[in-house]
């Protein structure tokens, strides 16, 4: 059994580094989930940090507890003075398009990338909802701005979608 200390030491060390690396990706523009992903994969069990974490439930669990508090953020972020206009459209985005979305990859690859046809649904479903945190970390990187109804369409689509 590691010691607790070590484990603190070992967060606190994640966290520090996700810090960095988020001040880092807005000065070199590059999306901060994507340089999270690179932390994450040096600090796995084939990178150079060599830390293995095998326990699925604990896993679920904190991924749940996580998406509790982003949903619940962003329901406080909402502004449903501009939700209302576009409910129609944000609800047939979230439902529709999201179905539609997974099906179309999940044909592309299974038919031209040969992927088994469960396999291509799992990609499908996994790359067919939209992220707000990424898209809009993206645009504000290229410092892009949406205007119109566009920007509250995505939100509201977006954080529909994510229990999906």
């Amino acid at each position: 059994m590691i010691p607790i200390e070590y484990i603190l030491l070992i967060g606190s060390l994640l966290i520090l580094t996700s810090i960095g690396v988020a001040r880092l990706s807005d000065n070199l523009g590059v999306p901060t989930l994507l340089l999270f992903l690179v932390v994450g994969m040096l600090a796995g069990s084939e990178g150079i940090g060599g830390i293995y974490f095998d326990d699925a439930r604990l896993a679920q669990s904190v991924g749940i507890i996580a998406l509790v508090f982003i949903l619940f953020a962003g329901g406080l972020d909402t502004n449903w003075g501009d939700s209302k206009p576009i409910f129609k459209e944000g609800a047939v985005l979230a439902t529709v398009g999201v179905f539609f979305t997974a099906i179309a990859v999940g044909l592309f690859a299974s038919l031209l990338l040969g992927f088994s046809p469960l396999t291509g649904l799992l990609l499908g479903a996994i790359v067919s909802s939209t992220d707000a945190a990424a898209v809009f970390a993206v645009l504000r990187s290229k410092n892009i701005s949406l205007h119109g109804r566009l920007k509250p369409l995505l939100e509201f689509e977006s954080g529909s979608n994510d229990p999906m």
